[in-house]
């Protein structure tokens, strides 16, 4: 039976690399995969990031930059543009609560951050929802599906705006 659960605990910069924890088929080892991604993205380290994610045509990203991407390839040149352009960019996940089923760990909430660039600074506030699916073996959770959302309009412009600069 699925169960949820509020987590006290924040994913940001201060997030490990904890792929071996990965691995485990508890929820636990579910955490320790968006732990992951946290690090991977506020650390620039694409290798993480690809060990994430899973393999599949149906992987899919849907945010307010790259629109709806499918497919690992897509993914990962999105956040490369990311991580090998001119700008910093950090983000905090937090308010998070997670839906637990047999195989599957949904993780919703909120991501806070910034964006910086050329002594810019445009703040991030973005809904997020990412979910992750258990592949047993050596693949462990895998992140399969990331949705975020801004919902101020005016920051969502600024934020296109830097990044198309960029």
């Amino acid at each position: 039976m699925p169960t949820s659960q509020a987590l006290s605990r924040t994913y940001g910069r201060d997030a490990a690399d904890r792929g071996v924890e990965a691995r485990e088929p508890t929820v636990e080892g579910a955490r320790a995969a968006i732990e992951c991604f946290y690090f991977a993205f506020n650390q620039r380290s694409l290798d993480v990031l690809e060990a994430v994610w899973a393999q599949g045509p149906f992987v899919s990203l849907n945010n307010p930059l790259g629109g709806i991407m499918r497919g690992l390839d897509d993914i990962r040149a999105l956040y490369q543009r990311i991580f090998d352009g001119p700008a910093q960019v950090w983000v905090e996940f937090y308010d998070v609560v997670e839906y637990v089923g047999q195989d599957t760990v949904v993780f919703a909430g909120r991501e806070r951050g910034e964006f910086i660039r050329d002594g810019r600074t445009v703040p991030l506030a973005i809904r997020t929802t990412r979910v992750f699916q258990y592949f047993g073996g050596q693949l462990g959770w895998r992140q399969v599906h990331h949705h975020g959302s801004i919902d101020d309009p005016e920051a969502l412009a600024r934020y296109q705006r830097a990044v198309q600069q960029a």
